[in-house]
């Protein structure tokens, strides 16, 4: 009789244990692996906030409350600059946004208005450039995101002689022109030269 209890008591047992592991929630290797996050890239508005204006930029100004003070779609000149009211000639070649909205900020505030709400905007970008072994050569607008792979295909994809080991860019504003190693997900600039080398084999 005792050994008939112990083996009702240890199936049981058995039966419990089944059912409680029936019951935990299964983890799948892919719910279990680490996701990258999105702030490991950088983001659109912080590439833009780092943005440095150029010759071939087109920016408009606005002054919150005086339309007369308003500029759509302004080109920077060869030199870099931009005529604005009351202010003149302004060097914005070099400058981001947030650079060249205190500069007009500070020339507006006493001397014209007390308290300014300037606001900068980039209408157009100026172009980057792609030659080499893709189907279009040439100049292209800039886009905001743009890395090697959109820039490829934006001038009509790779040449089947092309040499995805073979790519280079100048970046703009480097004196030096030197070409820098880049792949398909290199990140492209305004002005930057992108250049896709020929593969012999």
């Amino acid at each position: 009789m005792a050994r008939s209890g112990g083996f009702i008591l240890l199936l049981c047992f058995c039966l419990f244990g089944a059912i409680s592991c029936a019951q935990a929630p299964v983890v799948s290797a892919a719910a279990a692996a680490p996701v990258p996050l999105e702030s490991e890239a950088p983001s659109k508005a912080d590439n833009l906030s780092t943005y440095r204006l150029s010759t071939g930029d087109v920016i408009s100004v606005s002054v919150y409350g005086e339309d007369d003070l308003k500029r759509d779609k302004v080109r920077l000149t060869d030199a870099g600059t931009i005529s604005y009211p009351v202010l003149g000639e302004i060097q914005v070649r070099g400058k981001t946004i947030g650079e060249l909205e205190k500069i007009i900020t500070d020339g507006l505030r006493g001397t014209y208005l007390v308290n300014p709400r300037v606001a900068v905007t980039i209408d157009e970008y100026r172009p980057y450039f792609i030659n080499g072994q893709v189907s279009n050569n040439g100049s292209f607008p800039f886009q905001p995101g743009l890395t090697v792979r959109k820039a490829v295909s934006i001038a009509g994809g790779f040449k089947e002689r092309a040499s995805l080991s073979k790519i280079t860019i100048v970046r703009d504003g480097d004196k030096t022109n030197t070409p820098v190693k880049a792949d398909l997900n290199t990140p492209v600039y305004p002005g930057d030269i992108l250049t896709v080398g020929e593969s012999f084999f």
